[in-house]
């Protein structure tokens, strides 16, 4: 998880998330030893991520293309 691809991705969705305990909580769990401890924190930070980035309108699941 330490690697220059996540820490760029999560400070590139930084200024997208007012609440940073997701971006925080996904670094942090993502480090753990147990397995399944692991899982559930990234599972659980990504969907807080994701709901972050639709309330910040940086997300939307349809294409406005027209």
């Amino acid at each position: 998880v330490d690697t220059v691809a996540v820490r760029l991705a999560l400070r590139c969705l930084w200024s997208h998330c007012p609440e940073r305990w997701p971006l925080v909580m996904f670094w942090e769990g993502a480090q753990q030893d147990n397995e399944i401890g692991r899982s559930q924190n990234v599972t659980a930070s990504f969907n807080g991520i994701v709901r972050q980035l639709r309330r910040s309108g940086a997300y939307s699941e349809f294409s406005s293309s027209k």
